[in-house]
């Protein structure tokens, strides 16, 4: 009997599309297609199979998080962008979920504008990765992997 892949949801917010342009010196140059192959290629080793989803509206990607609600979703990243620091409606939306949920930042929002330092999804998701560019998607994939490999 073959064991069935393990799907993990990447979910991008607002202006993430514009990596590679937007701020190079916060963001890093790499553009969010470029750090998606690199995603890719690091899931295979693991086990895991990955879909991606990126938005600047809000609400297109509360659908997205209530779409695969039903889905058999093991494990959510999420670089919510500006929304980590004033959507409740997200915080809602992800309180939906039981799988583990890693919420990503490229920059330290912790080193940035005081507005950046409170994320309202802090106290919800499984853990968060700030401060460490592209190499934060890998490191949150690499752990959550693990997690649902472990369970």
């Amino acid at each position: 009997m073959t064991q069935k892949t393990k799907k993990i949801q990447v979910i991008n917010g607002p202006n993430l599309n514009m990596l590679g342009k937007r701020e190079p010196q916060i963001y890093g140059s790499l553009t969010l297609d470029q750090i998606n192959t690199d995603l890719v290629q690091h899931a295979i080793p693991l086990g895991v199979e990955l879909d991606f989803f990126q938005s600047n509206h809000e609400g297109a990607i509360l659908d997205k998080i209530h779409e695969i609600f039903n889905e058999n979703i093991a494990g959510i990243i999420i670089n919510p962008g500006a929304l980590t620091h004033t959507s409740v409606a997200l915080r809602d939306a992800l309180l939906l979920m039981s799988c583990p949920i890693v919420e990503i930042h490229l920059s330290n929002i912790y080193k940035r504008e005081g507005f950046r330092h409170k994320s309202l999804l802090a106290d919800i998701v499984t853990g968060q990765i700030s401060g460490f560019g592209h190499h934060g998607y890998k490191m949150a994939l690499t752990a959550i992997a693990d997690m649902i490999n472990e369970s």
